[in-house]
């Protein structure tokens, strides 16, 4: 992850913009789905601003994507090993259709979810080993 805020936003405008190019979607249409202005995303996407979380969040909305994948980029999440590099893998694969991504997602992150109870339902977190 990229130490300065400078080189934050600059990532994460690269990996927004990656992946509304990915997704077939030009600037004005992602500006549009995501209910932000054309000028802002196009700040956001060259690293000139910074997003608040709300926004974030639209524009992984729109995209498809856990808004999750773009706190940790932005900053304001630190990174979890594993489900973003799985959802993205899924997200990223031209061989699948929305459709079949989407049910992906929802099975996978049903599983996470049940396990993540199953472990300790009270706080959400794994047992200590024992």
């Amino acid at each position: 992850m990229k130490d300065t805020l400078e080189d934050r936003l600059e990532d994460l405008g690269h990996f927004i913009r990656e992946q509304r190019q990915l997704g077939r979607m030009s600037l004005r249409k992602l500006s549009e789905v995501a209910g932000i202005s054309n000028p802002y995303l196009s700040q956001i996407e060259r690293g000139l601003r910074m997003a608040s979380a709300d926004i974030l969040q639209q524009i992984a909305k729109a995209l498809r994507i856990s808004a999750e994948t773009l706190y940790v980029r932005a900053g304001i999440l630190e990174e979890r090993p594993g489900s973003d590099d799985v959802e993205l893998a899924v997200l990223s694969d031209l061989r699948l259709s929305e459709d079949q991504k989407q049910t992906l997602l929802k099975v996978y992150r049903s599983f996470v979810r049940e396990n993540t109870e199953e472990a300790d339902p009270i706080r959400g977190e794994s047992p200590a080993p024992g």
